[in-house]
């Protein structure tokens, strides 16, 4: 279905394009009322790509920018844990006090039954936000050194007009040298608040997702043709509501959008319906010309202990089956069943093994492991 470049003629698999950020969880308390936190790492591009090094075993990088500072050099660390390679990560000097720039902190309720997830950021002036066209050398990058898949998407390009512009630059020249990109639409009102709102998303995400092989999102989230009705962007953790989602008139939504942007290849989204902060129904769907729509396993009333990061789970769960050469059927039901996973553990990052979501995707994985 997609055509990668050899193996041998790369030196990643995959790199991510996004801000890192570190997280601090109050567990089961609220961030009001906290006495300690624990740290973890994450951003919405990047945990795709430590899901596919630490639980998909493929060579991962990230290209991201943090202050040189003791928060910098701790989220480092955190992401070397997961196995990603940090020698892509641009450094700034620490002013002492982070008015010229500093690391983005992000506070993150859990939420447990009636009491939602709650996340609460603090990212401005974080220097990835600051990223500049030209910064980066993109054909040394793609060209002479190789990767094979580029993931990026619209929280990075929320970050900043100039953030925006870069993941442009990036795409055009990983397009150039025959990388397979995918792009997670991944609305963040927070991000966009003075930025055009929902419009001003969908603008930046019709042009950037142009470039894309695979996109994770829905046609709600592009500027839509003019007679067709806009629907709201897809929140990040995909669509609010299982019982709006019609496979036939996805099919048709997703041909019309691949007639706008001749790159598109792969079109899936995760659908989820809230039933509390711990339990959701959760299902995701995928189309291609070739393969048509395919929609995974429902699970109804999944039990969610960290809602957080479920959808980066099911976006490297589907790249890896793409990756890999699995069907559409296959890829689909690899990244609904790691979303799941993903779900199931604290942190933005999953915790799973492949085999536990090779085991799951084939509905095989209920029974205790002794």
């Amino acid at each position: 279905m997609l055509d990668l470049r050899p193996v041998a003629d790369c030196e990643y698999d995959v790199l991510a394009l996004g801000e890192v950020m570190l997280r601090l969880d109050p567990g089961e308390g609220r961030i009001r009322t906290a006495r300690r936190f624990e740290v973890w790492e994450g951003g919405g591009e990047y945990n795709v790509a430590r899901a596919l090094s630490a639980v998909f075993g493929l060579r991962a990088g990230v290209l991201t920018a943090l202050v040189d500072n003791e928060i910098g050099r701790l989220i480092e660390n955190l992401v070397r844990a997961g196995g990603v390679d940090t020698s892509l990560i641009r450094w700034v000097d620490f002013d002492g006090i982070g008015r010229r720039a500093r690391n983005g902190i992000n506070f993150t309720e859990r939420g447990h039954g009636v009491r939602p997830a709650l996340g609460v950021s603090d990212r401005a002036g974080t220097p990835v936000s600051a990223l500049a066209p030209g910064d980066v050398d993109w054909d040394d990058l793609f060209g002479r050194r190789g990767v094979r898949w580029l993931h990026t998407g619209g929280v990075f390009a929320g970050l900043s007009e100039s953030s925006a512009a870069v993941a442009d630059e990036a795409l055009t020249a990983a397009r150039r040298h025959g990388t397979v990109i995918s792009y997670d639409t991944n609305y963040r009102p927070s991000l966009w608040a003075d930025r055009g709102g929902p419009d001003g998303a969908r603008a930046v995400n019709t042009a950037l997702a142009a470039h894309a092989d695979v996109v994770v999102g829905n046609p709600g989230d592009f500027t839509p043709d003019p007679d067709a009705a806009a629907s709201p962007p897809r929140a990040a953790g995909g669509t609010e509501d299982l019982r709006t989602v019609d496979p036939a008139a996805f099919a048709v939504q997703a041909a019309a959008l691949a007639a706008r942007m001749p790159a598109l290849r792969v079109l899936a989204t995760t659908i989820r319906t809230v039933h509390s902060a711990s339990d959701n129904d959760w299902q995701a769907i995928a189309w291609s010309a070739d393969a048509g729509v395919h929609l995974s396993t429902a699970r109804d009333h999944l039990a969610v202990l960290d809602r957080v990061g479920g959808g980066d789970g099911f976006a490297a769960g589907l790249a890896y089956g793409l990756a890999t050469g699995e069907s559409l059927a296959s890829a689909v039901e690899l990244g609904a069943a790691h979303g799941a996973l993903a779900m199931s553990t604290p942190g933005d990052n999953s915790m799973a093994t492949l085999a536990e979501v090779q085991a799951l995707a084939a509905g095989t994985s209920r029974r205790a492991q002794r």
